[in-house]
This record gives structure tokens, C-alpha cells and sequence, in this order.
């Protein structure tokens, strides 16, 4: 037993000096059951059928009738063994290959170039990034969900052979046809990203196709136009090219395709393709390599190869040098007879031509064709665009944008109150996509121009540029590159500023640059997808971290590898509900609960947004500004908020004071506003204030104390129609209140009268006065301080008093006619009369926000005062200010926060944990954080257009009931 022993490992160890031990790929688990129908079927072919499996036709699923007749007789008459397919679309494609199927004595094997998904070819758009960006990716399981995914789609379509990976080493910047196809140059990490795709592919019964051997990456030329040369030696070859092909192999790699090369090192005569050389397919891959699966060539079509004299004599010289099928064949009637001909003289023996056919069987049987079924033509185009597809581009996405430079650590952006930023757009396509959702985080403004001068003109205004430079993204081999005029208005904006260049091309554009020393941060994303787009955009603002690392070396400036790695620094994200734990189909119903609000004349628009985990997940829009026009609710339309205003602007401040010592929650009014010494107010605390515990009364109408007593309005005593010294507080468009009135309103409200017995009563009152006192103490107005403290370092540039006069009003959502104070449409002007009355900025009202605005102060309360890399508030104070201290006496609410109920009515769905807070505002507005659960939930409305009346928003709980379906959407 010993010497057997001995003498196996002396045979293995001499066999290793040679070639690789492999087993062969092809090969199922029911080995016996296989062999058998391998031998049946082989048995039952005549010659000509025997030779007809070795061919792979191209065909294209939206081709005309001629054609298509073309591939039916070469069907019937030649009996090939597979198709190839291209364009089309994917119920065209599974309808044809049914057909197809149907009339083939034996199934046919079914290929497709899927490298990136099957949306590449049959809908122009790809399901998945390219793999240039897939290099960039440290996490291999990643790319390995990417080949199961693509391959699932294959699965659907009934494609059993899917040419990819491509292994090819991409290290010529040049290289034509490779390029965002190759994973990098590294070895290792292209052959990591080969494997972990390859593996993935073929879990689910999808063979797999390495590319293109025996290394198409280091060349400038393109295959499909000559034959590329490959001027290496083998040693060299042996150990970066074919490096990747020996490590898939060892692992079970289905089959391999042979390029159309020239490789002087491995075949020595003149022009003679890798694909027609004994020496490289038999040899090297098979011999050497050790491989047992199908072995391809290139399309037989390719130009540039030696000369050969009759058609069909390329088909003869591809099998001989050792390939099993051959791939799109010029004429595939001639090279069967060829090959036919050389068999019957000797020249192929059978033992050869059974070889390859037998491996054919054999993978046919693998993929389940001695059991086939046609495709199910039911949901193919859904199956073939899940969301968990969606759900992976965005993973990828994230995975592989990489920053390259970022002096200062300018990225993520922070201190955006200090910024003036701006965005130029270079290359020949669009980033529409890119500015929205830089826009969601920041004031920019896009600044275009006929000419350079004009451009560098109006770029003087800003500190800092992001230029992104778009090229077109319909396919792998698109231009990348800068062009002149690009190369010079990137130099001279970045000689004069603060410039981000963010590229959504491969990143050897990049080694066109004359210089980056002005450049202060560069961002590879590798692709203009929309997805790429919108992670870039988060990636700069800090929504995300940065992982990628660059799968290529790029000129003198970057080395393969390099990457910097910065983390997020909590600014609301963009994603899937799924990636959150929710589910995006129980979200859905939502929709038709705003649509049935609008419907029914409730209000006539809505902005809704829904965040988990620090992550937008939900935000669309319903309806109108106003039930007769025409303008559309848009994401960057502002709304009055209303009593929102309480937490989003005065709220915050008292807390910022609370936390310097200024005041306590124990600060009784007097001791803020001498003016209330010895009044009935005196000894109110802010707690018990802001809890509407103090026996405050609810409001006051102070507008009616200034209409006629006849007419009912504005008095002409109190009111003017054009501005001036003594009348300059504008209420409303052309009406302006006396500029003294000012000091009346607090005296009204320190003379008023307190309610006859202590209980929860909801009052203004509190809001009134700390305006008052906060406005005295930093002497500053409320818009002032709200600007500079909260919205410009939040990059909340959408939120802010009086809009009216620094935004078009076609963003601004109207809010009411008013027909009992000013008898005009309230529009960019406070609804509320008393904040009008104070010149439009009041402490319970005024603001005028969006919602992904509102969602970022409240998503700074849950997370407990900090945002954007920020510290606002200090944990202890937000959970101070978020306390209910007078639940026991009937009162639900918290300092300033409203809180859910304590019974079965009240503001919350009931279905919502008591550590949530928030407010909700007369216009119809809404705004809850719930710690717990993570989620941050924005209701704006405009219910009291045309007119406040009922409000039936409220009586059918609109607002509570969509967040009840919020909650019944989590599914973690």
C-alpha cells in the first residue's frame, strides 16, 4: 500500500511540472446518468450532426424575417448546437429562442455577452456597473452577489452560457477594446474579482466564459477591426496574463474564450491568430493548464488574420489547433463540409471529433437541457428588473467610488455656512442627475457659458467648485477622454478656486491632466449612471463613506491601490426602503392615501418624505399649488410649515441658550423679561410654558384689533398700501402695518388674562415672548439668528422666513385667500396674522421650509444633536427638551415637542413609541422623529388653500394614518 501511495505522489509531482491537475468543470454530480445520455445522444448523430454541435451562430432577437429564416435552416439543415444572442429585447429573445428550440433535433446552448446584466443588450441600459468599477470594490462577496444576480437574469432567459468574466489584465491606458471591461491591472485583484464573479455565476447553474486567452489587455489595438499583437515574452505571459486563467481553472472554470491575437512568443508564424494556434490552445490552455472545459474562439469573423485562401478554412484551423466550438463562423455550411472533409480523409480522427462534441453533451446536460423546458413568458421583464438588482447597483456603487486627492480633507464637505459653492459641468453629457441631489444637501448654483472668460466672470461669487466631468454612458467603449477646451477651463477654474473634479468616466481620463496640483480633491466614479450620479453626490456631503480603492495606475499621478478612505459624517442618505428594513410595496400605499387626500380636496398638494436610519427612503409629491392651476408640487417647492416653526427655529435656540447657562427650564418669565415683574406671568416657568402648562391663553386675534369696525378691514388708522418709516411692517403684498404696532402685541399678551384653572390648554403665547427675549439677548433678529445658527450650517438653503423676496414665487406653494384680514391670495407671505404682524418673522410661525429640509433638523434631533459633522446640541439636552414632565397631570407634552397620546386620541397613529416627538402646523403640516425605530416622517401640505375651513385633513387623520402604513412597512 505504501509503494502505491509513493507512486502516486511521484506521478502527481511530475504531472504538476507540466500542467495543472484539473478536474473536468463539465462534469454533474450524477456523473452515470450523464454518461449516458452523453453516449446516447452522441450515438444516435450522424457525422454531419456531430459537427453541427460544434457551431455557435450569432442572432439577434429584433432581426427581420430574411434573417431570421437564415438561422432556421441553419438549424434544421446544419444542426448547429447553440446561438449566440445580441440585440433585441427580452421577451422578443425568449419568444425566438423558444422557437428555435422547438425546431432543434437536440437543445440548443444558449450564449450571451451579459458581462454586465441582460439589460446591457436588451434594453441599452445595464443592470449592473462595469467592471472596471467592480475593480475598485475590497469586498470580493460583492462582486460574487454581482455574477449570481447576472446570473439568475441568464437563468430566466433560458442563456446556460454567459461570456464573462473578462481576466484580461488591462495594463495599456490605450487599449480600445477592453478598458472599463478588464477589472484593473493588479493580478491579484482582477483574478479575486474574476474568481468571486465566476462563482457566483455558476451557483446558479449559469456556466461561466473566461476572457480573452491568452491575455487581450496589454494592447492598443481593437480585434474586431485587425489582429492586435501582444509583444511579450512567454515568461512574462506566463506569469500576468495567463495568471488569472490558472487560478479559475484550479477552481472549476467552466469554459474559456480565445482571443483574436497575434502573440509572437507563442506562435511563430506571421499574422496566425491565438485562436487558430495548436500551440496556445492545446498546448498552453489545455496541456500546460491542464483545462477540460469548452474552449471557444473569438468570432471567427474578425479581421486581420494570415490569409486564407477559401472560406471555411479558418473553421478547419480553429478546430485543429484544439477549440470545441466555433464561434460565429462567416459561413457555417462551408467550414462543416470542411471540417466533414477532413475527417473523412483521416485528418480528424474520431476519438478528436468526439472529444469536443462529448464536452458539448456534456455541458448541455449540466445546464438541464436533457431536460428542457421553454422559458415562461410570464413577469420576464419584472424578473429581469428586481429591486434587489437595484438594491445591488447601489451597493456597488457605493463600494467603488473612490477619492483620489483631497487636500485639507476637503471632502465631505463641512462648514457649509462658509461656502459659496458652485457647479460646472464638462464633457459632452448631462449630470442633471448629479446637480439634483447635490442640491438636496447645499445652495448651488449651475454657472454655464459661451466662453471662458465668461465662465471664470461668473464664478468669481463662489469659494468652491465642483466640476463633474460627464461623458456618455450608453457603453463600455464610449469616449473618456478630456477634451482641449475641457483641459483648459479645468485649469483655469482651478487656478482661481476651491475646485472637487469628480469624473464619471474610467479614471484613465484622468492622465490627461497637464497638472492636479491645483486640483484639491478628485473623485473617481467611474460611471455617469444615474446611481453613480447620485452616490457621488452623497459621497461628497459626507452621506457616505468612501471605500474604493483605484483598480488602475494613472499616469504619473496615482499608483493602483490608492484610495482615501473617509468615513460618513451623518447627513441624510438616499436609498431603497429594503436596505432599511422597510418594504418599499407597503410604503407604496401611501400613494394612494395622499392621492385620496388631493382627490378629495383636502388639500391641493402634498410633499411627503420618510427617513429610517438616516436614510431618505420614501419622498414624493401629490397634486398641485392650487387646485385650478397648473404648477406640479416639485421636491424643491416650499411650503408655510406653520407652528412647525416652534421646533425648527425657536425651539433650537432656547435650547443652545439653555445649554450655556443662560437660562433652565426653572427660568421663570421675570427673570428673562423684566417687564413681567408683578404680572400675572411672573412666576411661569419655560417648562411650564413650553409644556402649555401655565395657564396661557391659547392666541390672540391681534389683527381684528386693527380692522374698521365697519368695513372689517385693514383700518387705514393702523395700515398703509405703500412703505414708509412709520408704516413699514408688510403684512401682505402693497399693505403695510405701523411700524410701532410691534410693541404692541406684547403688551396684549403680558396683559392678558390667565385661564381660570391649570390644564393642559396649547397656546402661542410661550412663542411670542421667547422671540422676544431671544432677539433682545443676542440682539439679532429671528431670521438672523436662525440662518447662522441652524439652516446655512445644516445646508438646509430652502428653509427660511419671507421667502417672497428671495425665491421665485412659482416655488413657493400659496397658501390661502384670505377674505377676513388682508383680501388677498397669501403667497411667499406667513399665513399666520400675528407673525405677519411682526413683519412676517414670528417664534410659532413664519418658517417656510421643503421637506427634505425639515427632515434634516429633525433627523439632527434624533440624532442627538449632531448632523454633517456637526455637534448642534448635546444628547442631554435633546432628551431633556424630549421629556414628558407632566404626563401624570394629563399632559402629553414634552419641552416644546409635542409627544404621542397618553390615551386613544391625539396627534400620533398610536402605533408610535413614546420616546417620539414632534409638531404638527396649521397649514397642514407635519413633522415626527421616533428614536426607536429610527424614522423621520414629514407631512406638508397646503390644506387651508383655497380657504381654512374644515379641516378635514385632520377629521379623516390623513397625516396619522399614512403613519400607521409607515410603520406597518418595517419588516426588520
Amino acid at each position: 500500500m505504501r509503494q502505491i501511495v509513493l507512486t502516486l505522489i511521484t506521478f502527481f509531482s511530475i504531472l504538476s511540472l507540466f500542467g495543472q491537475v484539473t478536474k473536468n468543470p463539465l462534469v454533474t454530480a450524477d456523473t452515470e446518468s450523464q454518461r449516458k445520455w452523453v453516449d446516447s445522444v452522441y450515438s444516435s448523430l450522424t457525422l454531419a450532426e456531430k459537427v453541427g454541435q460544434l457551431y455557435m451562430i450569432q442572432v439577434m432577437s429584433n432581426q427581420d424575417k430574411t434573417t431570421k429564416n437564415k438561422i432556421v435552416n441553419l438549424i434544421k439543415d446544419h444542426h448547429i448546437g447553440g446561438v449566440i444572442y445580441s440585440n433585441g429585447g427580452p421577451n422578443r429573445q425568449a419568444r425566438l429562442n423558444n422557437e428555435l428550440q422547438s425546431i432543434s433535433k437536440i437543445p440548443l446552448l444558449i450564449g450571451m455577452d451579459a458581462e454586465w446584466g441582460l439589460s446591457m443588450r436588451l434594453d441599452s441600459t445595464y443592470a449592473f456597473p462595469w467592471n472596471m468599477t467592480l475593480g475598485a470594490i475590497k469586498d470580493n462577496k460583492l462582486v460574487e452577489q454581482t455574477g449570481r444576480q447576472i446570473g439568475e437574469h441568464c437563468k430566466r432567459l433560458g442563456v446556460h452560457f454567459n461570456f464573462a468574466p473578462v481576466v484580461d489584465i488591462n495594463t495599456n491606458p490605450q487599449n480600445p477594446i477592453i478598458g472599463n471591461r478588464s477589472f484593473g491591472e493588479a493580478r491579484n485583484n482582477v483574478t479575486e474579482k474574476a474568481l468571486a464573479f465566476m462563482k457566483g455565476m455558476q451557483s446558479v447553474g449559469v456556466l461561466a466564459n473566461a476572457k480573452h486567452f491568452p491575455g487581450h489587455g496589454d494592447t492598443d489595438q481593437d480585434s474586431h477591426k485587425t489582429l492586435p499583437t501582444i509583444n511579450f515574452n512567454e515568461k512574462r505571459i506566463d506569469s500576468v496574463e495567463l495568471y488569472p486563467y490558472k487560478k479559475l481553472i484550479k477552481e472549476g472554470l467552466s469554459s474559456v474564450m480565445v482571443a483574436h491575437l497575434n502573440v509572437p512568443s507563442l506562435e511563430s508564424r506571421q499574422g496566425y491568430p491565438s485562436s487558430l494556434s495548436k500551440h496556445i490552445v492545446t498546448d498552453i490552455l489545455k496541456e500546460r493548464l491542464g483545462f477540460k472545459g469548452l474552449i471557444f474562439t473569438d468570432a471567427l469573423t474578425m479581421k486581420g488574420a494570415a490569409d486564407f485562401s477559401e472560406t471555411g478554412d479558418i473553421d478547419l484551423a480553429a478546430f485543429m489547433a484544439g477549440n470545441d466550438v466555433m464561434l460565429m463562423s462567416e459561413d457555417v455550411g462551408i467550414g462543416l463540409s470542411k471540417i466533414i472533409e477532413a475527417y473523412n480523409k483521416g485528418y480528424i480522427t474520431e476519438e478528436r471529433l468526439e472529444h469536443s462534441v462529448k464536452k458539448i453533451l456534456q455541458a448541455k446536460y449540466k445546464v438541464g437541457l436533457h431536460n428542457y423546458e421553454p422559458i415562461g413568458l410570464y413577469n420576464l421583464s419584472k424578473d429581469l428588473n428586481r429591486l434587489k438588482d437595484d438594491i445591488l447597483y447601489e451597493k456597488l456603487l457605493e463600494n467603488a467610488i473612490t477619492i483620489v486627492k483631497n487636500d485639507n480633507d476637503l471632502l465631505p464637505l463641512r462648514r457649509l455656512e462658509t461656502k459659496t459653492i458652485a457647479y460646472v459641468n464638462l464633457g459632452d453629457d448631462k449630470g442633471n442627475t448629479f446637480l439634483k441631489e447635490l442640491r438636496k444637501y447645499a445652495k448651488i448654483h449651475e454657472i454655464t457659458s459661451d466662453n471662458l472668460y465668461g465662465l471664470i466672470g461668473k464664478l468669481k461669487a463662489y469659494n468652491t467648485v465642483i466640476i463633474g466631468f460627464h461623458r456618455s454612458n450608453d457603453n463600455p467603449w464610449k469616449a473618456h477622454k478630456f477634451t482641449n477646451k475641457d483641459l483648459i477651463w479645468l485649469k483655469e477654474i482651478a487656478s482661481n478656486h476651491t475646485v472637487i473634479l469628480d469624473v464619471f468616466v474610467k479614471p484613465y481620463a484622468l492622465s490627461d491632466l497637464e497638472t492636479i496640483e491645483n486640483i484639491e480633491s478628485i473623485v473617481v466614479s467611474y460611471q455617469n449612471s444615474a446611481i453613480a450620479q447620485q452616490k457621488s453626490a452623497q459621497l461628497i456631503f459626507g452621506a457616505i463613506e468612501s471605500k474604493g480603492n483605484l483598480p488602475v495606475s494613472i499616469g504619473g499621478y496615482f499608483k493602483v491601490g490608492d484610495g482615501i478612505q473617509n468615513n460618513a459624517i451623518k447627513r441624510l442618505g438616499y436609498t431603497v426602503p429594503e436596505r432599511v428594513g422597510m418594504s418599499s410595496e407597503k410604503l407604496s400605499k401611501i400613494d394612494s392615501v395622499a392621492q385620496h387626500a388631493v382627490n378629495g380636496k383636502m388639500t391641493p398638494g402634498i410633499q411627503l418624505l420618510v427617513a429610517r436610519k438616516g436614510k431618505v427612503i420614501y419622498n414624493k409629491n401629490f397634486g398641485k399649488h392650487t387646485y385650478e392651476g397648473k404648477e406640479k408640487v416639485g421636491f424643491d417647492d416650499i411650503y408655510d410649515v406653520a407652528s412647525l416653526t416652534k421646533i425648527l427655529a425657536t425651539l433650537p435656540l432656547l435650547m443652545e441658550l439653555e445649554e450655556q447657562g443662560i437660562v433652565s427650564l426653572n427660568t421663570k418669565l421675570s427673570e428673562i423679561l423684566p417687564e413681567y415683574k408683578g404680572s400675572n406671568k411672573e412666576n411661569i416657568t419655560l417648562k411650564s410654558m413650553l409644556s402649555h402648562y401655565a395657564r396661557l391663553r391659547p392666541w390672540e386675534p391681534f389683527y381684528y384689533h386693527t380692522l374698521d369696525t365697519i368695513t372689517k378691514r385693514p383700518s387705514q388708522k393702523y395700515y398703509r398700501k405703500e412703505r414708509s418709516t412709520k408704516f413699514n411692517i408688510e403684512v401682505t403684498k402693497n399693505l403695510f402695518l405701523r411700524t410701532d404696532y410691534q410693541d404692541s402685541i406684547p403688551k396684549i399678551i403680558k396683559n392678558s388674562e390667565l385661564l381660570e384653572r391649570l390644564r393642559y390648554r396649547y397656546s402661542d403665547f410661550p412663542y411670542y415672548i421667547l422671540k422676544k427675549f431671544i432677539e433682545y439677548h443676542y440682539d439679532r433678529t429671528l431670521e438672523q439668528l436662525t440662518q447662522s445658527h441652524l439652516y446655512e450650517p445644516l445646508g438646509a438653503n430652502y428653509t427660511m422666513y419671507n421667502p417672497y423676496h428671495k425665491i421665485s414665487s412659482k416655488k413657493i406653494v400659496p397658501t390661502e385667500i384670505d377674505d377676513y384680514y388682508r383680501y388677498q391670495k397669501v403667497h411667499g407671505y406667513v399665513h399666520d396674522m400675528g407673525a405677519a404682524m411682526q413683519n412676517g418673522i414670528g417664534g410659532h410661525a413664519g418658517i417656510f421650509s421643503n421637506a427634505n429640509d425639515v427632515a434634516k433638523i429633525m433627523q439632527m434631533y434624533l440624532q442627538k444633536g449632531f448632523y454633517g459633522g456637526k455637534r448642534y446640541l448635546k444628547p442631554e439636552t435633546i432628551e431633556k427638551f424630549n421629556t414628558c414632565y407632566y404626563c401624570d397631570n394629563d399632559n402629553r407634552r414634552g419641552i416644546g415637542f409635542d409627544k404621542p397620546q397618553l390615551g386613544d386620541v391625539g396627534p400620533t397613529c398610536g402605533c408610535i413609541s413614546m420616546t417620539s416627538f414632534g409638531h404638527s402646523g396649521f397649514t397642514g403640516t407635519y413633522a415626527w422623529a421616533d428614536p426607536e425605530e429610527e424614522i423621520v416622517y414629514i407631512f406638508l401640505a397646503n390644506r387651508t388653500y383655497p380657504h381654512a375651513g374644515k379641516n378635514l385633513l385632520l377629521k379623516e387623520n390623513i397625516r396619522t394614518e399614512i403613519q400607521r402604513l409607515i410603520y406597518e412597512a418595517i419588516i426588520d
